[in-house]
């Protein structure tokens, strides 16, 4: 049952981060970026402190140094220059540059962590290297290089909070939710400010800014945070960050259903790839625990 609830939550991951970022760009034709981001962390958090509030789990924060860091890395940090990236690029696939947040989880979790370097691990890291150069193929860098930067600074941010969530949670037993509302909340600090300092910020308040909003904050943000923060409780940090490499599969397949952005031959092969990368790093796994149990 362990195993079904946690594949089931890293396929519902998949599925809800990866049309966020349609509903993101739906969302951005209404409102200014930096608004937008601060909003769905205010709000975000508020609905996660509504939800522990309604289930009577603790209101008490968690360790406030390790809470700070990790909110202001998984939050701030990866909302922030992920939406710099787009601001200052121009190019939807640029966002993709976030999801090697992975190849960087491997290469921490074994430096701070101290998970090995096993092949299976080396072999999933080449694969979904080789799946998200496709996908970048098209992608002209040298007429985005600052956004590049930001994209990557977005993932390495993600993949750090990543890791430190997971040495915290060795060594502090928190409530699940609360930290997550703790987290977010501390994380949506700084970009409440950038976005009162930053000019040209606007909402329309539109019937679609608030479907699209409403996706963002309940599903794209509370649920889907509290869905990773899951995952990370019960699997390794690199076996979940490549796990979450589902996101922009769906991602680029919902905007080609939805907003007519067809993928290119290149594309196509590094979906594939990512999709043989997930294969390789769960299908194993399996069967280990299916023979474990024969045995038994």
């Amino acid at each position: 049952m362990n195993n079904r609830l946690g594949v089931a939550a890293i396929l519902a991951l998949g599925l809800v981060w990866g049309y966020n970022w349609v509903v993101i760009k739906v969302a951005t034709a209404d409102a200014s970026p930096f608004v937008l981001v601060a909003l769905r962390a205010v709000i975000g958090s508020l609905a996660l402190f509504a939800i522990v509030a309604i289930l009577r789990k603790p209101l008490r924060p968690p360790h406030f140094g390790w809470t700070l860091a990790i909110g202001l890395l998984q939050i701030a940090g990866l909302t922030l220059l992920q939406t710099l990236a787009l601001a200052s690029g121009g190019a939807g696939k640029v966002t993709v540059l976030v999801y090697t947040f992975p190849i960087w989880i491997i290469v921490l979790s074994a430096v701070l962590l101290n998970e090995p370097l096993t092949r299976r691990r080396l072999l999933v890291a080449a694969i979904a290297i080789a799946g998200l150069a496709f996908v970048l193929a098209p992608l002209d860098v040298t007429h985005a290089p600052i956004s590049i930067v930001f994209a990557l600074g977005s993932a390495l941010s993600w993949a750090l909070g990543a890791v430190l969530t997971k040495k915290f949670r060795a060594r502090h037993d928190v409530d699940l939710l609360s930290f997550t509302a703790w987290q977010m909340a501390y994380g949506a600090v700084p970009l409440v400010i950038v976005a009162a300092f930053v000019p040209g910020g606007f909402v329309h308040p539109t019937a679609t800014f608030f479907a699209a909003f409403a996706y963002i904050v309940v599903l794209g943000t509370a649920l889907a945070f509290a869905l990773w923060f899951f995952i990370l409780q019960r699997y390794s940090a690199a076996t979940a960050g490549i796990a979450s490499l589902l996101a922009p599969v769906v991602s680029v397949l919902a905007a080609w259903a939805q907003l007519h952005e067809e993928p290119s031959i290149t594309e196509t092969i590094g979906i594939a790839l990512i999709l043989a990368a997930l294969a390789v790093n769960t299908i194993p796994k399996r069967i280990a625990t299916r023979r474990a149990a024969a045995a038994a």
